[in-house]
């Protein structure tokens, strides 16, 4: 479930593009009056508004705004203003293309369904004149186990329902056990075979049976048997097909742990999460930490950098 809370009746985008534009004049940006905007409108209406700015004021809001802000306010911002698929393809080409870590693009691309994930390869050929295949291939480790794995994982057709043929599964996890566990060494093709093949359903159903054939989790074995970026993609995969909103929760504790705040996986996950499951993120935060994930955020933020976000997470129940 989302945390975005939108008016019952909301403004015209008309009216809101006057009433952004009205927040730009002057000295200064009036910024808690564009927050109240913007982070109380769902992708359509942020469409919309940008729509309507342009044709009223000849130019794009997202470059108004990047003038107008600054710092991580302008990054969370402009990145909320996207719509979820050109977001995507944003996040992915950044990690992939300026910061060279693959984190981002890892995560995104591990914790999207296939029909997502189609959408967002003609986005990202559309953005950037180039196919993400050949990004993914120009910039991981040539021939590595993370490499082939992100490339199966955008290509290969699964299934989305929840339907789940319990022999395969069962199968599976003997396959994954004698893969890894049972050997010396590890047989990576058997991984990367099943993880990108198999649904989200099924893929949460072979994890019960490993662990109840073997007596620990699949989470586990994948951390003793693998190492690096492939680690991290097989990890995202499992944790997204099991519990979604246990893992982000996991995410952004460790964004903020420890001196100092990961910012740009803060930004990352509450912006693309908001309108998706957050609702999920912030009760497995509460429950694990015994602390909620609004007062987190607060604490470890400022300003109107931290009104976004908490704005975007909802009320801190």
């Amino acid at each position: 479930m989302a945390t975005l809370t939108v008016p019952p009746v909301p403004p015209s985008p008309r009216d809101d593009a006057v009433q952004l534009y009205r927040a730009f004049k002057g000295m200064g940006c009036d910024t808690s009056a564009v927050i109240n905007i913007l982070a109380h409108r769902d992708a359509t209406q942020r469409a919309y508004i940008q729509q309507e700015y342009k044709t009223m004021y000849s130019e794009e809001l997202s470059k108004r705004l990047a003038s107008e802000l600054s710092g991580n306010l302008e990054t969370a911002v402009l990145m909320w203003l996207k719509d979820p698929a050109g977001r995507d393809a944003a996040i992915i080409r950044k990690s992939l293309i300026e910061i060279r870590d693959n984190i981002g693009a890892t995560e995104v691309i591990c914790s999207r369904t296939p029909s997502q994930l189609q959408y967002l390869k003609q986005i990202y050929h559309s953005l950037f004149g180039v196919y993400l295949e050949n990004d993914i291939q120009a910039t991981t480790s040539p021939g590595s186990d993370h490499q082939k794995l992100l490339l199966a994982y955008i290509s290969t057709p699964r299934p989305e329902g929840p339907e789940v043929n319990r022999e395969i599964a069962q199968k599976d996890a003997k396959a994954l056990y004698k893969a890894g566990e049972k050997k010396l060494g590890t047989d990576e093709k058997t991984f990367i075979h099943i993880f990108s093949e198999r649904s989200a359903a099924h893929l949460a159903t072979v994890s019960a049976y490993y662990h109840d054939m073997y007596g620990h989790s699949l989470k586990k074995a994948i951390k003793k048997e693998t190492s690096g970026p492939f680690e991290h993609a097989l990890l995202t995969i499992i944790q997204c097909a099991i519990h979604p909103g246990k893992y982000f929760a996991k995410v952004l504790h460790k964004a903020m742990k420890g001196f100092g705040t990961n910012d740009s996986t803060l930004i990352r996950v509450i912006v693309t999460r908001t309108e998706v499951d957050m609702q999920y993120i912030k009760a497995e935060y509460s429950k694990k930490h015994r602390k909620t994930l609004n007062d987190e955020v607060h604490s470890e933020t400022s300003g109107h950098y931290r009104a976004f976000l908490l704005s975007l997470l909802g009320p801190n129940i």
